[in-house]
This record gives C-alpha cells, structure tokens and sequence, in this order.
C-alpha cells in the first residue's frame, strides 16, 4: 500500500508539473505576448506604446530568460498567488475559490444524485439478468446517453420554469436554482454508472465466493450486502472520480445557459476577454482537483480491495 501511494503521488506531482507548464506558457502558445495582454486590457491596440510595453516587461520580469520566469511565476501559485485579473483587477484566488465552491456544489449534486439512483437499479437489474426488468431498466437508462445537455437544458427551462412557473431559469440565489442545472448534469453519469454497475454485480454473483456464501446457508440479501457490493462497487467508485473530475470542468455549456457563476462560465469569461491569469488559474485549479479526486480514489479502492492492495505491493 505504501509502495502504491508513493508511486501515485509522484506520478501526481510529474503530471501537476507539465500542467503547470502548459499553463504558464499559455500567452506563448497563443502566440500572444503577456506585456501586450496587460496592457491591451487596459487600452486598444492602437494606443499601445512600445516604449510602455517594454517598461512593463522589465517590472514584471518578462525580459529574463523564460525559465526563471516559469520558476518565479510557479513559487507564487504555490503560494496561493494567481495574480490579478485582467478583467475584475481583483485577485484571480479569490475568484477561483468563489467559482470552484459553486462548481463543487453543483458537481456533488448532480453526480451523488446520479449514484444514488444508478447504484440501486444497476444492481436489480444485475441481480435479473437477463429479465423484462433488465433489459427494461438498462433500455431507459441508455437512452439517457442520446440525450445533448445542451437540447435537455432548454427544454427543462420550458417546461419547468416558462410554462408550470415551479422553478427558476437561471441564477444561483436560491436553492431551487439548483435544480434544474443539476437535473440536466445528472442523467448521463447515471446512464454510465448504471451500466457498469450492473455489469460488475454480474461477474460478482457469479463469482465461486457467492457461491460458496449461499452454500453455507447465508441469504441472498445478506450474501449481496456483505461480499458482493464492497467489491461490485469498486468499478463505480472509479468511474465516479472521473464523472466528478469531468463535472468541474466540463460543465461550461450548462454554466453559461443557467447563468451560474462556477469554474465553467469563470474560464470561459476569461478566454472571451483573454484575461490570461483566469485562464490559467482555473486550468491548474481544475486539474490539481481532478488528479487528487482520481488519487484519492484510487487509494480508496486499494483499501477496499485486499486483494488489489497485495497485487500492487508485490509488484
């Protein structure tokens, strides 16, 4: 376990240090110039003086080698220091630590929702394979997938808000806002979560420990609860982490459409303002946040399954 957890973690910290990277040479790949970009949020581009440009570089540095830039510019997001924003001139860790709560809060929402629904229909239907149940809830479910966030959202708008009046279109004052964005976020994690965990509890009830269970007299639902969901679910919890990790940062569309003020609509004002510090807070917040969500449970699932954990040592 320990070999595992040391493994993991170096393997996060290399990946945190290419991000960081990518991140920091964004205004480069873009083929753009950060003096330029500070100072094009503040006049046009014809009003841009060269003379002032290059004054800039020096007092931000930018006329050192790129390197010392990078580590200079990493020792402060260390420290929690993202810069100011282009746009807000407002510390850009102020606005991430607004947006990310907001994206968390949605996030768990949606997903938890999502879970607790797929969790106990993938297991009946597992538990009848093969049955009019079966194929009737996997059927339902699968459709799901079909379905654009981008087309349900509107529609959900329409029907809920527009014509029965019972729930806000947008906003994020009340916690009824929460409702119909989270709605529209939770039936593809569910569609995804069911299938594999239906498909995990039929190769753990087939596998020799049930049998051997129910041999020895103990019954179905206890033999479900005590052996086969801790290592039916395992699956789930990994998949999970990733809906979780895909839900932070992937829910740009939904963001802007319910007016929700989260790390999607956050990165997304950036890029159309170009407000370079935003853009590469929220890529490095998101990412760390999705690396330790995936880290996390991994190990979760390395403490769950024994027999994981004596693979991973002897190795």
């Amino acid at each position: 376990m320990l070999r595992f957890a040391l493994r993991r973690a170096t393997v996060t910290l290399a990946t945190l240090l290419v991000v960081s990277l990518l991140a920091f040479l964004i205004p480069y790949l873009s083929g753009g110039d950060p003096a330029r970009a500070v100072l094009r949020s503040r006049v046009s581009d014809n009003a841009l003086d060269p003379a002032a440009v290059e004054a800039l570089k020096a007092d931000l540095g930018l006329d050192r080698p790129l390197l010392a830039q990078y580590v200079s510019w990493l020792g402060r997001v260390i420290g929690g220091d993202f810069g100011l924003s282009f746009t807000s001139r407002g510390p850009v860790s102020e606005l991430l630590g607004n947006a990310l709560g907001v994206s968390v809060t949605l996030a768990v929402v949606a997903l938890g929702t999502a879970v607790l629904i797929a969790v106990p229909l993938g297991t009946l239907a597992a538990t009848r394979h093969g049955s009019r149940l079966d194929h009737g809830i996997t059927l339902v479910t699968q459709g799901f997938v079909a379905i654009p966030e981008y087309w349900l959202a509107p529609v959900l708008v329409l029907v809920f808000s527009r014509h029965l009046g019972w729930l806000p279109s947008a906003g994020w004052e009340t916690p009824a806002s929460l409702i119909l964005p989270a709605l529209t976020l939770t039936l593809r994690p569910l569609a995804y979560v069911l299938r594999i965990t239906r498909a995990a509890m039929i190769d753990v009830l087939a596998a020799p420990y049930i049998t051997a269970a129910r041999s020895r007299g103990l019954g179905s639902r206890a033999t479900l609860l005590r052996h086969g969901l801790r290592n039916g679910l395992l699956p789930v919890l990994t998949l999970s982490s990733v809906w979780f990790a895909g839900l932070l940062g992937g829910s740009v569309v939904i963001e802007v459409l319910f007016n929700i003020p989260g790390m999607g609509q956050l990165v997304y004002r950036g890029v159309v303002n170009q407000d370079i510090p935003v853009i590469q807070g929220g890529l490095l917040c998101v990412v760390a946040l999705a690396i330790a969500i995936s880290t996390l449970a991994d190990l979760l699932g390395e403490l769950i399954n024994p027999t994981a954990r004596v693979r991973h040592d002897a190795h």
